[in-house]
């Protein structure tokens, strides 16, 4: 679980920082400066940007799933990789733009995270 729990950091840590910074790449100023205006981005900038929201909104309840599944020895380990797997899934499918397949993706880390806390009583 703790691997797990590291992948899904790196995650956070790629779809978070790395991988907008490296496509708003021509935008250097903006990013080196003190942000006081909003961005003129991308679409495709504007979609990752939302995925990265959407991420920061679930990984917190994930890590306290992930955590209490170690202190308490309950293996949600199949869950919680299937969860990391739909959350990479996630964020390719909405960076490309398919809004109804990002959905169903998004209802099933969801179903992970209540499947999860079920196995946690």
């Amino acid at each position: 679980m703790i691997t797990i729990i590291l992948m899904a950091l790196a995650l956070a840590l790629l779809q978070i920082w790395i991988i907008p910074m490296l496509i708003n790449i021509k935008n250097i100023g903006y990013q080196l400066s003190n942000r006081d205006e909003p961005m003129n981005s991308g679409s495709l900038n504007a979609r990752i940007l939302r995925a990265s929201t959407n991420l920061q909104e679930s990984l917190p309840s994930f890590l306290a799933l992930a955590i209490l599944s170690i202190i308490t020895e309950v293996d949600n380990s199949m869950l919680a990789m299937t969860w990391l797997f739909l959350r990479v899934l996630f964020f390719f499918v909405y960076a490309v733009g398919i809004p109804y397949i990002r959905s169903v993706i998004w209802i099933g880390s969801i179903a992970c995270l209540v499947l999860m806390g079920l196995a946690l009583i």
